[in-house]
């Protein structure tokens, strides 16, 4: 897990409704793939799979909702990227979302090519150390934060087209 990871980890682990301590027996193989899947759980599952006993009850869960193969079907440098938050043209939207999780605001895009075109919002605070978290409601970090921003993520037919950044005005 690269820093952004780490960072981002830290600020969902932060406001985890108390479930810290379970989420510290997990390796760091295996937080990733929570991390990445956690978007595709309610909250009530997210407790569920905290709460097995061992790693193998966890995995065989994730494979019971049938989202094990939405991470592991990706090549591990591609996995790597994913939990490491590293976004790029050309991604897919579950990419998006293992990545960064659900966004701040989605929106239809008008007037594109595609089919199918949204927009998807993320908010974001950079901190006085140069680190960057996704921004979450109720952060306990924003405060300290010295910059914050917007990445709107445009996707046509699934595939990420355009990544744009702008201060935020929130």
């Amino acid at each position: 897990m690269n820093t952004l990871g780490l960072l981002l980890f830290g600020v969902w682990n932060f406001t985890a409704c108390g479930y810290e301590r379970l989420q510290k027996r997990l390796d760091n193989q295996e937080f990733d793939h929570y991390y990445a899947l956690r978007v595709y759980m309610s909250e009530e599952k997210r407790k569920h799979y905290l709460k097995l006993k061992t790693r193998d009850e966890r995995d065989a869960y994730l494979k019971q909702l049938g989202l094990w193969d939405t991470f592991y079907s990706y090549e591990p440098e591609e996995r790597e990227e994913i939990v490491a938050g590293d976004v790029k043209i050309g991604w897919s939207k579950k990419k998006v979302e293992m990545a960064w999780g659900a966004p701040y605001t989605r929106k239809k895009a008008i007037g594109r090519a595609a089919s199918r075109s949204e927009i998807y919002i993320y908010r974001f605070e950079q901190q006085p150390d140069g680190s960057v978290l996704l921004w979450e409601s109720n952060s306990k970090t924003v405060y300290k934060a010295v910059r914050l921003f917007v990445r709107e993520v445009i996707i046509d037919d699934d595939v990420v087209m355009e990544i744009t950044e702008k201060d935020a005005s929130w």
